[in-house]
C-alpha cells in the first residue's frame, strides 16, 4: 500500500492503484484531489486539551507526526467518479484519511479558573466585572470563554443557573463594543465601526430582556446604547428608530421580531460576527422554523462556507448555541449551522463530531421507543445540583394557606409560586395579600410595562412572593430566589426541572416544595422515580418544616 505523508494529513490509497502510475502524477496534482475527506473524531478520543485549542502555543509545523498518535478513519467504500487528475476512476477503490489523535487529558487551567483575569479578557471588561460583583467564574464560564475567544463555534450545555449567559457575553464583549481589546497601536476601532457585530436570539421576551439587562450591567450607564432589544410585544417603529439613531453593536431579540425588521430592510446583519441562539432547544420548535431560517441566511455567513458571489462581503460568523438540555436535534443543527463546533460543558470541551447516538451519556440520544426517556434525561441535565425537594399534602382550598406557612417556616425572602391557570393565579395573589404577605402576579395577559414593573419589584425585594405560570419557567433569572413552590403540579418531569431551576442558581442552596392533594401524590412519586431524586413528604407545624417518615 502506498502512502503519501503530509504535515497535516495522510492519504492512503487502496492496493488497486498501480504503482507504475505514481511517477506520472506530480505533487501538485496529488494535493488537488477532489475527494471528500471525512473530518471525524473518534468518540473514544475524549475532551480536547487547551493546547489543542491553541491556548499554550501554536502548532509546530516542523514536528513530525509520530506513528503512535495516528488514527485511521475509513470512508465507506464507493465508486467515485474521479479522485486524482490523470488517473481513471477505476484506479481508486477506497480513500482513507488519517488524523492526529487528540490527547485525552484536560489541563487544570483555565477550566478551574479562580478569577476572570485567567480567561484572557481585556482590562476594561475585568474592571466592569469587578464593579458588577462578579469575582470567580463558574465551571462552564471557565471552559466556554477561552474556547469562544479562540474562534470556535460552540454548543454550551450546563444545568439551569450555572452562568451560561455570561459564558457567551464575556467573549462577545471582548471583541465587540467599547470594552473590546485595543488594536496593536493602542487605539480602539469601536467609534469608527457602526455595524451590528452580534445577534443574540431568545425564544421569549422575558429571556431577551434579561439578556439585555446583563449586557447593560457590564457596559455601564454611559454605553447602554451599544445594545438594542428587538423583542415582540414592544413598539416596532420605536425599535426601528432606535436602530437607526443609536447604531448598536449588539442586538438581542425574539425570532419573530428580528425576522420582521430584517425583512423590512431595517436590520443589516451581513457583517455580524457572532450569532447566539439561547435556549436553542426551544428555538428549534416548529413555531420558529421560518424565522430561524431567515436569520441563519442573513446573519453573517457560516465559517468555512464558500465566500464567492454575493456573500463575499459578509463576515464569517461564530455560531454559539446555549441550553440546559442538548437533545440530539441540537447536535444535528449545530453540525449544519456551525463549522466544526465544540461541545462545552463544565470542565469539559470535546468535538461535537465525537457525539453520536452511542456517545456520551449526557447527550439526549434518540431511542427506538417513545421520547419519554429523552425528556427525563433532559430534566436531569437541567436540574441544579444543590436543591432540596419536598412535597406536602393539602386540600385544594388550603393550598394558599399552606404556601404562606411554608414561606414562614423556611424564612424564604424571595419565592416563586407556580400555577397552571391565570384565574386561579389571581385568586392566590388576593388571598396572600389578605393575609399580610406581599405578592404579585406574572402571566401572559399582562402588558409589557406591567410585566417589567412586577419583575423589577420582585428583584428589588419589594415583592416577597411572585405567583406565575409556565411563562416564567424558562429565562426568569433571580439569583436571590431561595424557594420554588408548585401550587399546581407540572405536566411532566422536564417542566418540573425548569420550574425548580429558578432557585439554587450559581451554586446557591434552594428548596422546591410541591403542594398537592392526596389523589395527586402518585404523580409526585412518579416524578421522584423518573428524576432519581428524593421528594419526601413534609408538613409545616409550629413554624418549622418537618419531614414525615414513610413506612
Amino acid at each position: 500500500m502506498l502512502a503519501l505523508p503530509s504535515t497535516r494529513l495522510l492519504l492512503l490509497f487502496g492496493e488497486s492503484l498501480p504503482s507504475s502510475r505514481l511517477p506520472n502524477v506530480s505533487r501538485k496534482v496529488w494535493g488537488q484531489t477532489s475527494g471528500r475527506f471525512v473530518s471525524q473524531v473518534n468518540p473514544d478520543n475524549g475532551p480536547l486539551t487547551l493546547s489543542s485549542l491553541g491556548f499554550k502555543s501554536d502548532f509546530d509545523k516542523t514536528n513530525k507526526i509520530k506513528a503512535d498518535k495516528i488514527e485511521r478513519l475509513d470512508v465507506p467504500n464507493e465508486e467515485p467518479k474521479s479522485k486524482v487528475r490523470g488517473v481513471g476512476s477505476d484506479g481508486i477503490k477506497t480513500v482513507k484519511a488519517v488524523r492526529v489523535k487528540k490527547s485525552l487529558e484536560i489541563e487544570s487551567a483555565p477550566f478551574s479558573a479562580k478569577s476572570f483575569s485567567e480567561l484572557g479578557l481585556p482590562p476594561m471588561l475585568l474592571e466592569r466585572l469587578d464593579t458588577a460583583g462578579f469575582t470567580v467564574p463558574t465551571d462552564v464560564q471557565s471552559a466556554a470563554v477561552p474556547t469562544i475567544l479562540k474562534g470556535h463555534d460552540v454548543v454550551i450545555q450546563s444545568y439551569t443557573g450555572s452562568g451560561k449567559t455570561l459564558a457567551y457575553l464575556l467573549p462577545i464583549l471582548s471583541e465587540v463594543g467599547p470594552l473590546k481589546k485595543k488594536s496593536a497601536n493602542g487605539e480602539s476601532e469601536f467609534e469608527k465601526k457602526k455595524e451590528i457585530d452580534a445577534v443574540i436570539v431568545a425564544p421569549s421576551r422575558e429571556l431577551g430582556m434579561q439578556i439585555v439587562r446583563e449586557v447593560e450591567k457590564l457596559l455601564g450607564p454611559t454605553d447602554k446604547k451599544v445594545v438594542q432589544q428587538l423583542v415582540g410585544g414592544a413598539n416596532r417603529s420605536r425599535q426601528e428608530e432606535a436602530l437607526k439613531k443609536n447604531k448598536p453593536a449588539i442586538v438581542v431579540g425574539t425570532p419573530g421580531r428580528i425576522a420582521e425588521i430584517s425583512a423590512a430592510g431595517k436590520l443589516h446583519t451581513h457583517s455580524c460576527r457572532f450569532l447566539v441562539l439561547d435556549e436553542v432547544d426551544e428555538l428549534l420548535s416548529f413555531n420558529f422554523r421560518e424565522d430561524m431560517h431567515r436569520m441563519l441566511e442573513h446573519v453573517g455567513r457560516r465559517t468555512g462556507s464558500d465566500p464567492r458571489g454575493s456573500i463575499a462581503k459578509w463576515a464569517a460568523r461564530r455560531t454559539i448555541m446555549v441550553s440546559a438540555t442538548v437533545p440530539f436535534s441540537v447536535i444535528r443543527a449545530a453540525r449544519s449551522w456551525g463549522s466544526d463546533p465544540l461541545l462545552v460543558q463544565a470542565k469539559k470541551v470535546m468535538p461535537l463530531e465525537a457525539v453520536s447516538p452511542s456517545g456520551p451519556v449526557n447527550i439526549l440520544k434518540p431511542t427506538s421507543g417513545s421520547d419519554s426517556s429523552m425528556r427525563t434525561q433532559a430534566a436531569l441535565q437541567s436540574l441544579p445540583p444543590a436543591l432540596k425537594h419536598y412535597h406536602c399534602v393539602a386540600k385544594l382550598q388550603h393550598k394558599v394557606d399552606t404556601l404562606r406557612r411554608c414561606v414562614h417556616a423556611l424564612d424564604a425572602k424571595c419565592v416563586i409560586a407556580f400555577m397552571n391557570h391565570t384565574k386561579q393565579l389571581k385568586d392566590a395573589v388576593f388571598k396572600l395579600e389578605a393575609r399580610g404577605m406581599v405578592a404579585a402576579e406574572l402571566h401572559g395577559d399582562l402588558g409589557k410595562l406591567a410585566r417589567s414593573t412586577t419583575l423589577k419589584k420582585f428583584k428589588n425585594g419589594e415583592v416577597r412572593v411572585l405567583v406565575t405560570n409556565e411563562l416564567s419557567a424558562r429565562g426568569l433569572d433571580v439569583a436571590e430566589c431561595d424557594l420554588v413552590v408548585n401550587l399546581d403540579l407540572p405536566t411532566d418531569s422536564i417542566h418540573y426541572a425548569h420550574r425548580a431551576g429558578r432557585t439554587g442558581r450559581l451554586g446557591r442552596k434552594g428548596t422546591v416544595v410541591t403542594i398537592c392533594e392526596e389523589p395527586e401524590v402518585f404523580v409526585v412519586k412518579k416524578l421522584q422515580k423518573q428524576l432519581g431524586i428524593p421528594i419526601p413528604a413534609c408538613e409545616f407545624t409550629e413554624g418549622k418544616l418537618n419531614v414525615i417518615k414513610e413506612d
